[in-house]
C-alpha cells in the first residue's frame, strides 16, 4: 500500500469593492477598461425579461461600443424563476453562443438574478469571474455583500448553491426610482431586519424617514444603503460560510421563506419575510426577548413601509407549519429560529450558535395567533 499526499494550501484573497451611486452604467465600462477582470473581453449579461429593457440592453451596448464582445441572456422575472431548470437554460445558451471559461458574467437586475448568475459563474466552466449590477433596494440589501448564491427546488429554498465572491458589485440608487411602489416596499424588509439584529439607532432612523425613504429620496436612500452594507460586512467578515454568526441574516426567514414558498411567490420575498419578521418579533416576545413595546415597534414599521404582518387568507397555516422543515437551520428533525433580543441585538443560545430550538408546538402557536390580512397578491 502507497499513500501520495496531494499539497493545495491555498491563500485566497476574495476582497472586492461596492460601490454605490446614481447612473453607474458607464463607470462599470471604464473599470473594465481599466482591468477590472483583467484581460476579459466577453461578457455574458444575465438579466430578467423586466431589467432587461430598463438597464441590462443599454449596459451591453455599452460594453459593445467599448470593443467588448457582450451578449444578453433573459429569463422570466421572479422567484419562481430561480431554479435549476433556468440555471441550465441559461448555460446551455451561453454555451450555444460558443462562451467558455474566458468570460466573465455580469448580473444586472435584483436578488434573483445576482443569486442565479452567480451561480451560474461558479460553475460554468468549472468557474468564472462575474459582476453584480444591482438594481433593486431589495438585492442593495441583501445581496450586495457574502457570496451566497443559490437557486430554489420545490422542497426547500436557497438550498442548492454556493459561496461565490464577486469581482465587484454596483449599487445603482437611479435604479430605484424604476421601481413600482410594491417592490420599493418589499426592498425595505431586508432593511429593517438588518437594524432588528445589529442597530438600534438605525431602528430609529428608519422610524424618523420611512415616508422619505419610500419617496426614494437620494441623501436617505445612499445612507441606507451604505448601512445595509456596513452590518452584513460585519456579519459576513467573522463567519463567511455561514458556520455560526452568520446566522443571524436569517432572522426572520424561518417563516419568511416557508409561506413564500407556499403562497406559490404571489409574494414578493420582502413580503413574506415582512410576515417572517412578524412571526419572529412574536416568538421572541413569548420567549422574553422583546418587550411588549419592542414587539408593537417592529410591527408597526413594517405596517408602515406597505408591507403585510398578517397571513393571507390563501395560505393554509397547518401546510405553513409543515413547510418550516424545509428551512436550511433545521437540524435532526428540529426547528430552529434566530431571535432577537429587544431591537439591535440577537440571543445567543450558546457560544457561537444563534439559532435556538423550538418546537413544533410552539411554532404552530405562533402562527395560528397571527391575523389574517389579505390585499397583497
Amino acid at each position: 500500500m502507497s499513500v501520495f499526499q496531494v499539497e493545495l494550501v491555498k491563500t485566497v484573497d476574495d476582497s472586492y469593492e461596492i460601490e454605490t451611486g446614481f447612473g453607474l452604467e458607464e463607470k462599470l465600462v471604464l473599470d473594465l477598461k481599466n482591468g477590472l477582470v483583467g484581460n476579459i473581453k466577453k461578457f455574458a449579461v444575465i438579466t430578467d425579461d423586466i431589467v432587461k429593457d430598463l438597464y441590462a440592453e443599454r449596459i451591453a451596448g455599452l460594453l459593445t461600443d467599448a470593443g467588448f464582445g457582450a451578449d444578453l441572456f433573459v429569463f422570466a422575472a421572479g422567484e419562481q424563476s430561480k431554479t435549476r431548470r433556468t440555471k441550465e437554460e441559461v448555460e446551455d445558451a451561453m454555451l450555444a453562443k460558443g462562451y467558455r471559461r474566458d468570460c466573465c458574467i455580469l448580473a444586472v437586475g435584483g436578488g434573483v438574478v445576482t443569486d442565479l448568475a452567480g451561480f451560474v459563474a461558479g460553475t460554468f466552466g468549472r468557474g468564472v469571474p462575474f459582476i453584480n449590477y444591482a438594481t433593486t433596494l431589495l438585492a442593495a440589501a441583501d445581496a450586495s455583500v457574502g457570496g451566497k448564491t443559490a437557486v430554489d427546488t420545490p422542497l426547500a429554498t436557497n438550498l442548492i448553491g454556493l459561496f461565490n465572491q464577486p469581482k465587484k458589485v454596483y449599487l445603482d440608487i437611479a435604479a430605484w426610482k424604476t421601481l413600482p411602489p410594491r417592490q420599493i416596499a418589499s426592498g425595505m424588509a431586508e432593511t429593517i431586519k438588518h437594524a432588528c439584529l445589529a442597530d438600534r439607532a438605525f431602528f430609529q432612523f428608519l422610524e424618523e424617514h420611512m415616508e422619505g425613504l419610500l419617496a426614494v429620496e437620494p441623501a436617505l436612500c445612499m445612507h441606507i444603503a451604505e448601512t445595509n452594507c456596513r452590518i452584513k460586512y460585519q456579519v459576513v467578515m467573522k463567519d463567511e460560510r455561514e458556520s455560526g454568526l452568520r446566522e443571524i441574516l436569517n432572522l426572520g426567514h424561518t417563516v419568511g421563506r416557508a409561506i413564500e414558498t407556499v403562497s406559490g411567490y404571489r409574494l414578493l420575498h420582502g413580503e413574506a419575510l415582512s410576515i417572517g419578521m412578524a412571526a419572529e418579533v412574536m416568538l421572541a416576545h413569548k420567549l422574553g426577548y422583546v418587550s411588549e413595546a419592542e414587539r408593537d415597534a417592529v410591527i408597526s414599521l413594517y405596517k408602515r413601509a406597505g408591507l403585510p404582518t398578517g397571513i393571507p387568507s390563501y395560505i393554509d397555516r397547518e401546510e405553513l407549519v409543515k413547510k418550516l422543515y424545509t428551512d436550511k437551520k433545521v437540524k435532526n428533525g428540529t426547528l430552529r429560529f434566530v431571535i432577537q433580543n429587544g431591537i439591535g441585538d440577537i440571543v445567543e443560545y450558546k457560544d457561537g450558535v444563534f439559532a435556538m430550538p423550538i418546537e413544533e408546538r410552539t411554532a404552530r402557536e405562533i402562527i395560528m395567533a397571527m391575523p389574517q390580512e389579505d390585499g397583497t397578491e
